[in-house]
């Protein structure tokens, strides 16, 4: 198992949500985000996602295959740091986009390819919302 630093003296050791592998740590501009090392889904502790939506690249830790929907799937996973029944959340702007949220901790989980998926979507939509904005002025 891969084990990640919080703070001087803290380790903890994270598996996967989906799969129970175990989780690497990978940064991204100072920002670390723990992936599993079997199915590349991605895990984000509290505000890393919010923070990285907003860093060019950042998708660039999204490693795993392009995102495949699939609905008829309904899994019920615990938060790989506090072990809390997670949430799934569906992105409102990119509603094909579905996700898990700790209700506890507020870290998230994309699975593989949704992440890059949400950041190309993010990105245009900014500018959508930018070209929009400037039209009603």
């Amino acid at each position: 198992m891969t084990q990640t630093t919080d703070t001087p003296g803290e380790t903890r050791k994270l598996n996967c949500p989906k799969c129970n592998a175990a989780m690497e740590t990978v940064n991204f501009q100072d920002i670390r985000v723990d992936r599993c090392t079997a199915c590349k889904g991605l895990w984000f502790d509290a505000l890393e996602k919010e923070h990285l939506d907003l860093l060019q690249g950042a998708d660039s830790i999204d490693t795993g295959p392009a995102h495949q929907e699939n609905r008829d799937e309904v899994v019920r996973i615990n938060c790989p740091a506090c072990h809390t029944q997670m949430i799934r959340m569906v992105d409102h702007r990119q509603p094909h986009i579905w996700y898990e949220s700790c209700p506890v901790c507020y870290g998230v989980f994309f699975d593989a390819g949704e992440f890059r998926e949400h950041k190309e979507h993010s990105v245009l939509g900014f500018f959508r919302d930018l070209f929009h904005r400037n039209e009603r002025k």
